[in-house]
């Protein structure tokens, strides 16, 4: 059996005077849905999500690997990113299961890479970890600073 742990939902706020409101009507509603009222006790977890572009710039690595590696072809942006967080158990979740007659097994679960899941610094970690096995393991021609940047300039066919 594999137990991963479930996310909390996230909800935008933004930070008024003193106080977090919800940030739009959606995130308005999803509080009302929560039966949260006026005055009630939750605890949160405070989290400045990264700027959209870096998610731009996650999914134009993966296009870049499917485009240019044998080893991403019939892959697409999102499954190559995937395919090089597992290689490289780069921002993977850590589990056990337990598979009858076999015993114990290790299983990686990528995390998402979402900007509303994992933050700047952490997508920065990822990014730097992702372009060094990509030099290593993929693109030994290539140093990591050149494959990042390969990616923030990369622009897609029209």
């Amino acid at each position: 059996m594999i137990q991963s742990k479930r996310r909390p939902e996230r909800i935008a706020l933004r930070v008024h005077k003193g106080c977090l409101v919800p940030a739009d009507g959606i995130s308005q509603q999803r509080l009302r849905a929560r039966n949260y009222r006026l005055n009630d006790i939750v605890f949160a977890e405070i989290r400045k999500p990264r700027n959209p572009k870096f998610h731009r710039l996650a999914h134009q690595l993966g296009t870049i690997l499917v485009e240019n590696l044998d080893d991403f072809a019939g892959k697409n942006a999102h499954q190559a990113l995937k395919k090089v967080q597992l290689d490289g158990n780069i921002a993977c979740e850590e589990s056990l299961a337990i598979l009858p007659g076999v015993g114990v097994m290790q299983v990686l679960t990528p995390t998402s890479l979402a900007f509303d899941q994992m933050d700047e610094l952490e997508f920065r970690d990822f990014m730097a970890a992702a372009c060094a096995h990509i030099s290593k393991k993929y693109w030994p021609g290539m140093s990591a600073e050149q494959i990042e940047l390969m990616a923030s300039v990369y622009v897609e066919p029209t």
